[in-house]
């Protein structure tokens, strides 16, 4: 099965608000929500696939012609390539009634796992989903990335001690999920945190602690103080808040100031192995992918997981090497106009 097949077969059965494009660009969603659309009038899902395309990169082939080396290391974990699979929730409500977020995380988890990757899993107000997504990643031997909401520091406790029990190697907390509107007016008081209640969660996850969703230099610092290890520079794909500049507008600024800190991962729009390439060229250490990997889970199980991957490690390998890179460590700002 190739990625084009996956596409083909999501169509019929992704829901009526995805189209299942060729390239997941935001234009056909636009603000449908539910749905893959984002807040307003899509324009900042549009705005990040769209940066990522005005930056080129530099092609030199006068170099010695040997095999490109995609691996990583992320929290003393090795893993094949330099992307992962984003965090998506309430994949029945906007995506169709194939798969909850139960069955869908059981297939993302171990495929990625499988494929030499990690998938980051989402969370939502059902208990059971944090429960499924936990019992996903056990199985895997810890290989997955819980991201918790930003609950009342009760349920956040609870999470966290699930995710412990999980034996995942790592775990982040999506703040910027501050702005959807379940998680607004509950009780107790769930959304955004100040540096200490964030400093308190971390110490009580005693894992290499993820931040995601910080979109400016002032954000990443304050991350970097409560005592993340590390932080995703995004805007949860335009659904949280209209009118924001694109990650790629703001990675650079963001890896000048915590880059030699802490660890700097990006998502929103990146939709290619070229991508990939860009966003690693501007500092960034790795990337998250989100929408399209529910299309592949949706287009062919597992099989349309291990499509996807292929195509996009393959899309990197040879940006490297038309690039004259051999190792991810080397991409540098040089290889990018």
């Amino acid at each position: 099965m190739n990625y084009n097949e996956v596409i083909e077969n999501a169509r019929p059965v992704i829901g009526r608000f995805c189209k299942a494009c060729p390239e997941c660009n935001g234009r056909a969603c636009k603000n449908q929500i539910p749905g893959p659309g984002a807040k307003g009038v899509g324009d900042t899902a549009m705005r990040n696939y769209d940066a990522w395309k005005e930056i080129r990169v530099q092609m030199d082939t006068l170099i010695e012609n040997k095999p490109v080396d995609t691996s990583i290391e992320l929290f003393g974990k090795k893993f094949k390539y330099p992307f992962f699979a984003g965090p998506v929730g309430a994949v029945n409500l906007h995506y169709g009634d194939k798969y909850d977020d139960v069955t869908y995380n059981d297939i993302l988890v171990s495929a990625c796992a499988g494929a030499g990757i990690a998938a980051f899993t989402g969370d939502g107000t059902n208990p059971e989903v944090m429960k499924a997504a936990t019992r996903a990643i056990r199985a895997v031997d810890g290989l997955g990335i819980p991201t918790v909401k930003p609950w009342n520091f009760g349920t956040v406790h609870e999470k966290l001690e699930m995710v412990k029990e999980a034996g995942a190697f790592a775990v982040a907390m999506d703040v910027d999920a501050a702005g959807l509107p379940f998680l607004k007016n509950m009780t107790p008081p769930a959304g955004s945190k100040s540096v200490e209640e964030l400093k308190k969660i971390i110490e009580d996850g005693g894992l290499p602690f993820i931040v995601k969703g910080v979109m400016t230099a002032k954000g990443a610092l304050k991350a970097k103080e409560a005592g993340a290890s590390a932080i995703i520079v995004s805007n949860h794909g335009g659904r949280v808040l209209d009118q924001c500049p694109a990650t790629a507008e703001v990675l650079e600024e963001i890896v000048e100031v915590v880059g030699d800190s802490m660890k700097i991962l990006v998502d929103g729009g990146i939709r290619s192995g070229v991508d990939v390439f860009k966003a690693l060229a501007m500092g960034a250490d790795g990337v998250l992918i989100a929408r399209p990997f529910v299309t592949a889970v949706y287009g062919g199980g597992k099989e349309g997981v291990e499509a996807y991957v292929s195509k996009i490690a393959g899309e990197l390998a040879d940006t490297m090497a038309m690039c004259g890179v051999h190792k991810i460590e080397d991409i540098g700002p040089e290889h990018i106009w």
